[in-house]
C-alpha cells in the first residue's frame, strides 16, 4: 500500500473555477476529449507537504485485468500495449491531470486521486512502476502507472497533480522528464549457518569470532534449552553465498554446515 500523511484528509478544498489548464489525458478509452481541467486551490503549507510525499513502495504485481489490451483504440488511433517493461526509457513531455478527473475510475480500474503518485501512459503494461526525473531541475519521483494516456500532441505521460507537485512543474502544463522503468525489489533468501555447538560458552565464544574473522561474516551464539549446547550461528548469509562459507568452513575442519532460514527481514 502507497503510505498516506493525514494531511490528505482535505475535505475543506476549494476548488478553482480555472487556473493551471490541462487538456491531455483521458481515463476511459475511447471517452470523448475532455474539457479545461484544473489544479486545486491548496495553501503553501499544503503544497510543501505534497512535496515532501515518500515514493511509492515498487510492488511486484499483477496485471490489471482492464486496460491491458494488447491493443486499444482513442479517438481512431490504435495503440499497442507492451509485452514487458523491462529495461524502458524514454524522454519526452509530460503534463498532469488534476480535479477533472479526481475520483473518476482509471484504465485499471483504480480510483483516480490527485494526491497520489500515479501516473497515465499509452504502452506501459499496468501497473509499472517507473521514476520519473524533471530535466528541467533534476527533482524525480516514483510514480505508478495505472491508467491510460496522454492522448494530446506529443505528450509521453501524464501525471497526477501531486507528482506533479514533487517534480516542481504544477504551475505549468508540461515539462521535460525521463521515465525509467522499475523493477520491483525482491528480498533475497537468508540463512543462518550453524557452524558448530560446544557444551562450554568461551569455547562456543572462541570459536564464533575465529569464524567471524576467517569468513567476514557476522553471528550470534545461542544457548539451546532443549540440550544446554551452545551453537555458533553465522549470518544472515544471502543464498548465492552459501557455497563459499560451506567451502570455507570445510577447508577449516568444521565440517558441513547446518542451514538455518534466517527471519523474514534479517541483514
Amino acid at each position: 500500500m502507497i503510505r498516506q500523511n493525514k494531511f490528505w484528509i482535505i475535505s475543506a478544498l476549494v476548488w478553482l473555477a480555472g487556473g493551471c489548464a490541462y487538456s491531455g489525458g483521458v481515463n476511459i478509452p475511447g471517452a470523448p476529449k475532455p474539457p479545461q481541467d484544473t489544479a486545486p486551490r491548496l495553501s503553501n503549507t499544503v503544497l510543501a507537504q505534497i512535496q515532501q510525499l515518500p515514493d511509492p513502495e515498487v510492488l511486484d504485481e499483477p496485471r490489471s485485468r482492464r486496460g491491458n489490451g494488447p491493443v486499444y483504440t482513442v479517438w481512431g488511433k490504435s495503440y499497442r500495449v507492451m509485452d514487458s517493461a523491462e529495461g524502458f526509457v524514454e524522454e519526452g513531455t509530460a503534463s498532469w491531470y488534476g480535479t477533472k478527473f479526481h475520483g473518476r475510475e482509471t484504465s485499471s480500474g483504480e480510483v483516480y486521486d490527485i494526491y497520489r503518485l500515479t501516473a497515465a501512459h499509452k504502452h506501459l503494461p499496468l501497473p509499472t512502476y517507473v521514476r520519473v526525473t524533471n530535466l528541467a531541475n533534476g527533482k524525480e519521483t516514483v510514480v505508478k502507472v495505472n491508467d491510460r494516456g496522454p492522448f494530446h500532441g506529443d505528450r509521453i505521460i501524464d501525471l497526477s497533480y501531486a507528482a506533479a507537485v514533487k517534480l516542481g512543474f504544477h504551475e505549468h502544463g508540461t515539462s521535460r522528464v525521463r521515465v525509467e522503468a522499475l523493477e520491483p525489489f525482491t528480498e533475497p533468501e537468508t540463512y543462518m549457518v550453524q557452524a558448530g555447538a560446544f557444551s562450554e560458552f568461551d569455547r562456543a565464544d572462541r570459536s564464533h569470532r575465529e569464524l567471524q574473522a576467517l569468513t567476514g561474516f557476522k553471528g550470534v551464539v545461542v544457548k539451546m534449552p532443549s540440550d544446554g549446547f551452545y551453537r555458533v550461528r553465522l549470518g544472515p548469509v544471502p543464498a548465492n553465498d552459501i557455497p563459499r562459507l560451506q567451502n570455507l568452513l570445510q577447508a577449516a575442519d568444521y565440517g558441513m554446515p547446518k542451514l538455518i532460514p534466517a527471519p523474514q527481514g534479517a541483514r
